[in-house]
């Protein structure tokens, strides 16, 4: 199991909604800052040169994505 400190926490938490008492609506605690970051990385890597990609390089990309991620996330330390 991944710690916050892995993760970076929740990126978008949506709190539990309560209204006199009732639970009106369940939050969520959404994707993790990591995710979140490697999603924007990604976004990133594959629009610098699309037509360079192919299935067998995206493999590559979500690793480089995940790696800026977690360097990211060290920063904020």
């Amino acid at each position: 199991m991944t710690t916050t400190t892995e993760t970076g926490g929740p990126a978008f938490p949506q709190p539990n909604i309560v209204d006199d008492g009732e639970l009106i609506a369940q939050g969520d605690m959404g994707m993790t800052l990591r995710d979140y970051f490697a999603a924007k990385a990604m976004q990133a890597f594959l629009s610098a040169d699309v037509e360079f990609y192919s299935g067998r390089e995206f493999k590559n990309v979500a690793e480089s994505s995940y790696q800026c991620a977690d360097a990211m996330l060290r920063e904020q330390e």
